[in-house]
Protein backbone atom coordinates (compact mmCIF):
# COMPACT_ATOMS: atom_id res chain seq x y z
CA UNK A 1 0.00 0.00 0.00
CA UNK A 2 1.45 3.37 -0.97
CA UNK A 3 2.01 6.23 1.72
CA UNK A 4 -0.87 8.30 0.28
CA UNK A 5 -3.45 5.41 0.19
CA UNK A 6 -2.11 4.65 4.04
CA UNK A 7 -2.88 8.36 5.00
CA UNK A 8 -6.13 7.92 3.52
CA UNK A 9 -7.08 5.26 5.50
CA UNK A 10 -5.27 6.50 9.16
CA UNK A 11 -7.60 9.68 8.05
CA UNK A 12 -11.01 8.29 7.71
CA UNK A 13 -10.18 5.57 10.45
CA UNK A 14 -9.42 8.31 12.93
CA UNK A 15 -12.16 11.00 11.93
CA UNK A 16 -15.43 9.18 10.39
CA UNK A 17 -16.45 8.29 14.28
CA UNK A 18 -17.03 12.19 14.63
CA UNK A 19 -19.08 12.87 11.88
CA UNK A 20 -22.13 12.69 14.08
CA UNK A 21 -20.86 15.60 16.34
CA UNK A 22 -20.00 17.41 12.74
CA UNK A 23 -23.15 17.10 12.06
CA UNK A 24 -24.40 18.63 15.43
CA UNK A 25 -21.67 21.07 15.67
CA UNK A 26 -22.49 22.07 12.12
CA UNK A 27 -26.72 22.34 12.13
CA UNK A 28 -26.33 24.57 14.74
CA UNK A 29 -23.74 26.98 12.96
CA UNK A 30 -25.85 26.96 9.18
CA UNK A 31 -27.51 29.41 8.55
CA UNK A 32 -29.85 27.18 7.27
CA UNK A 33 -30.65 23.73 7.91
CA UNK A 34 -29.59 23.02 4.40
CA UNK A 35 -26.08 24.62 4.86
CA UNK A 36 -25.33 22.38 7.79
CA UNK A 37 -23.72 19.43 5.29
CA UNK A 38 -21.45 21.55 3.72
CA UNK A 39 -19.75 22.77 6.52
CA UNK A 40 -19.36 19.26 7.81
CA UNK A 41 -18.02 18.80 3.92
CA UNK A 42 -15.80 21.77 4.10
CA UNK A 43 -14.88 20.74 7.37
CA UNK A 44 -13.43 16.89 6.14
CA UNK A 45 -11.96 18.72 3.07
CA UNK A 46 -10.22 20.99 5.44
CA UNK A 47 -8.97 18.26 7.65
CA UNK A 48 -7.78 16.17 5.10
CA UNK A 49 -5.37 19.03 3.33
CA UNK A 50 -4.17 19.29 6.96
CA UNK A 51 -3.58 15.96 7.74
CA UNK A 52 0.00 15.35 6.16
CA UNK A 53 1.46 17.94 8.24
CA UNK A 54 -0.33 17.39 11.48
CA UNK A 55 -1.82 14.37 13.35
CA UNK A 56 -3.55 16.17 16.39
CA UNK A 57 -3.95 14.01 19.65
CA UNK A 58 -7.85 15.11 20.35
CA UNK A 59 -8.90 14.42 16.73
CA UNK A 60 -12.24 15.48 17.84
CA UNK A 61 -11.41 19.14 19.22
CA UNK A 62 -9.18 19.62 16.08
CA UNK A 63 -12.37 18.61 13.76
CA UNK A 64 -14.57 20.86 16.07
CA UNK A 65 -12.20 23.53 15.60
CA UNK A 66 -12.14 23.48 11.74
CA UNK A 67 -16.01 22.89 11.65
CA UNK A 68 -16.19 26.12 13.86
CA UNK A 69 -14.23 27.98 11.71
CA UNK A 70 -15.94 26.67 8.32
CA UNK A 71 -19.20 27.32 10.25
CA UNK A 72 -18.45 31.00 10.92
CA UNK A 73 -16.98 31.25 7.10
CA UNK A 74 -20.35 30.20 5.71
CA UNK A 75 -21.98 32.83 7.88
CA UNK A 76 -19.86 35.47 7.11
CA UNK A 77 -20.38 34.28 3.13
CA UNK A 78 -24.12 33.77 3.85
CA UNK A 79 -24.72 37.88 5.48
CA UNK A 80 -23.37 38.96 2.01
CA UNK A 81 -25.61 37.56 -0.02
CA UNK A 82 -29.37 37.86 -0.30
CA UNK A 83 -31.03 34.51 0.63
CA UNK A 84 -34.80 33.75 1.00
CA UNK A 85 -35.17 32.91 5.17
CA UNK A 86 -36.37 28.99 5.94
CA UNK A 87 -38.86 28.34 8.25
CA UNK A 88 -39.42 25.02 8.17
CA UNK A 89 -38.81 22.87 10.78
CA UNK A 90 -35.39 21.94 12.23
CA UNK A 91 -34.29 18.50 11.56
CA UNK A 92 -34.40 15.86 14.81
CA UNK A 93 -30.87 14.70 16.08
CA UNK A 94 -30.20 11.23 16.23
CA UNK A 95 -29.87 9.35 20.13
CA UNK A 96 -30.55 11.49 22.56
CA UNK A 97 -29.76 9.97 25.65
CA UNK A 98 -29.61 13.02 28.22
CA UNK A 99 -32.27 13.85 30.21
CA UNK A 100 -32.00 17.34 29.38
CA UNK A 101 -32.14 16.23 25.48
CA UNK A 102 -35.33 14.16 26.01
CA UNK A 103 -37.06 17.36 28.10
CA UNK A 104 -36.84 19.48 25.04
CA UNK A 105 -37.96 17.16 22.94
CA UNK A 106 -41.37 18.21 24.29
CA UNK A 107 -40.91 20.98 22.50
CA UNK A 108 -41.01 21.71 19.09
CA UNK A 109 -37.93 21.27 17.51
CA UNK A 110 -38.64 24.88 15.33
CA UNK A 111 -38.95 26.49 18.81
CA UNK A 112 -35.67 25.17 20.41
CA UNK A 113 -33.65 26.20 16.73
CA UNK A 114 -35.65 29.50 16.88
CA UNK A 115 -34.25 30.26 20.41
CA UNK A 116 -31.29 28.80 20.31
CA UNK A 117 -30.65 31.09 17.44
CA UNK A 118 -31.64 33.71 19.03
CA UNK A 119 -28.77 33.69 21.51
CA UNK A 120 -25.68 35.69 20.79
CA UNK A 121 -23.27 33.62 18.62
CA UNK A 122 -20.39 33.13 21.65
CA UNK A 123 -23.16 31.33 23.48
CA UNK A 124 -24.69 29.37 21.05
CA UNK A 125 -21.52 28.28 20.54
CA UNK A 126 -20.28 27.44 23.83
CA UNK A 127 -23.90 25.60 24.53
CA UNK A 128 -23.68 23.66 20.79
CA UNK A 129 -20.27 22.18 21.42
CA UNK A 130 -21.23 21.44 25.76
CA UNK A 131 -24.29 20.08 25.66
CA UNK A 132 -25.09 18.41 22.15
CA UNK A 133 -21.53 17.25 21.40
CA UNK A 134 -20.07 16.71 24.55
CA UNK A 135 -16.95 18.76 25.38
CA UNK A 136 -15.69 19.35 29.00
CA UNK A 137 -15.52 23.16 29.24
CA UNK A 138 -11.96 22.95 29.23
CA UNK A 139 -11.74 21.57 25.82
CA UNK A 140 -14.39 23.96 24.63
CA UNK A 141 -11.99 27.32 25.90
CA UNK A 142 -9.27 25.35 24.24
CA UNK A 143 -11.27 25.24 20.61
CA UNK A 144 -12.93 28.66 21.16
CA UNK A 145 -9.77 30.07 22.25
CA UNK A 146 -11.58 31.79 25.28
CA UNK A 147 -10.68 31.29 29.21
CA UNK A 148 -13.12 28.11 30.62
CA UNK A 149 -14.49 30.86 32.81
CA UNK A 150 -16.06 32.80 30.18
CA UNK A 151 -16.83 29.41 28.22
CA UNK A 152 -18.97 28.27 31.52
CA UNK A 153 -20.46 31.66 32.05
CA UNK A 154 -21.76 31.67 28.24
CA UNK A 155 -23.15 28.36 28.82
CA UNK A 156 -24.72 29.30 32.00
CA UNK A 157 -26.09 32.50 30.59
CA UNK A 158 -26.92 31.22 27.17
CA UNK A 159 -29.19 28.16 29.39
CA UNK A 160 -31.01 30.60 31.31
CA UNK A 161 -31.50 32.67 28.00
CA UNK A 162 -33.27 29.13 26.51
CA UNK A 163 -34.94 28.26 29.53
CA UNK A 164 -36.54 31.71 29.72
CA UNK A 165 -37.49 31.80 25.65
CA UNK A 166 -38.80 27.99 25.69
CA UNK A 167 -41.13 28.97 29.22
CA UNK A 168 -41.99 32.21 27.40
CA UNK A 169 -43.36 30.66 24.37
CA UNK A 170 -44.70 27.25 26.13
CA UNK A 171 -46.82 30.11 27.99
CA UNK A 172 -47.94 31.85 25.36
CA UNK A 173 -48.79 28.91 23.49
CA UNK A 174 -50.94 27.59 26.65
CA UNK A 175 -52.52 31.11 27.14
CA UNK A 176 -53.99 31.15 23.52
CA UNK A 177 -55.46 27.38 24.00
CA UNK A 178 -57.31 28.79 26.77
CA UNK A 179 -58.53 31.76 24.64
CA UNK A 180 -59.27 29.84 22.02
CA UNK A 181 -61.38 26.74 23.80
CA UNK A 182 -65.26 26.99 22.32
CA UNK A 183 -67.52 28.01 25.16
CA UNK A 184 -70.24 25.49 26.35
Amino acid sequence: MSRRASDHEEFLQATLCHAGMLHALAARLAPHPADAADIVQDTYLRAYAAWRERRPRDVGAWLATICLNAGRDELRRHSRRLAASYHGPFPDLADRADTAEAALERLSSSQIAAALRALPEAQRIAITLMDVCGFTAARVAAITSAPRGTVLARVHRGRKALALALREDRETINSSDVHNEPRP
